[in-house]
């Protein structure tokens, strides 16, 4: 009887360690991998020129509370269009729209809305601030629809994995530096200390503004067989190396 409630008791420990299991896997066969795209939304902002409505209007913002917002998860090149010839540089700049042309005019209008649960359109709404100018039904129409991938498993999946870097310790380190500034490889260094050595090779940082100085967007590789088991060492896969100088601003909001 000790035995057992020792086993027990370490079973449970065990379960309590073990890393999140983010998501489900998505049905996609001949996918190799997926990049998790997530925006720092004041970064972004501060970026624009002539910034969108998702960054004009408050209550627009809320997610960013929570820390990175929602982009997209993009596949990487499938089987079949390697294949037919289709080259990972047009896939990465065209996406579905390889198949199905883009449509003129802006996807608010030339895209109906996705029909989403209630409940997931709610979080989407928080997590993805650039639904106000229809990011998601651009995102689903270029990296999804010629998948035969439904947009509900596509967002849920997509809203797991961001939910498991906001609560991570990285997504700590760049909450914690809001409004400040940090050296390059810190920010790879606390990438690597929350999921593993040799991690940061799976993490793209994005930069934009005058010498590439902005954090705007991280992007990080993704096992397309590992989704349920991310963020943990084995599932992340090494990523082209982003633009970002030396020394990054972690922008926020006033």
């Amino acid at each position: 009887m000790l035995l057992l409630g020792l086993l027990c008791g370490w079973l449970v420990l065990s379960l309590l360690s073990s890393p999140a299991r983010a998501a489900s896997p998505l049905d996609v066969e001949g996918v190799d991998h997926y990049t998790l795209a997530l925006t720092w939304h004041p970064g972004f902002c501060a970026s624009r020129s002539r910034p969108p409505r998702e960054c004009r209007e408050p209550r627009l913002r809320r997610g960013t509370d929570d820390g990175f917002v929602l982009h997209g998860l993009w596949a990487s090149l499938p089987d079949d269009l390697r294949e037919q010839g289709v080259t990972r540089r047009d896939w990465w700049r065209k996406g579905c729209f390889l198949e199905t042309p883009r449509p003129d005019g802006g996807f608010c209008r030339s895209h109906a809305p996705l029909a989403l649960p209630e409940a997931l359109g709610e979080r989407l709404d928080r997590a993805m601030p650039g639904r106000a100018s229809c990011l998601d039904r651009y995102q689903y129409a270029k990296h999804a629809a010629c998948l035969a991938l439904p947009a509900e498993a596509l967002f849920a999946t997509s809203l797991g994995l961001l939910e498991a870097i906001n609560d991570s310790a990285f997504g700590d380190f760049v909450a914690v530096h809001r409004g400040g500034e940090v050296g390059r490889n810190a920010l790879i260094g606390a990438f690597e200390a929350a999921f593993g050595d040799d991690t940061g090779r799976a993490l793209r940082l994005e930069c934009r503004g005058r010498g590439n100085r902005l954090l705007t967007e991280v992007r990080i590789g993704i096992d397309a067989d590992a989704l349920d088991r991310f963020p943990a060492a084995d599932s992340l896969v090494r990523l082209d190396r982003g633009r970002c100088a030396s020394r990054v601003r972690i922008a926020g909001f006033d």
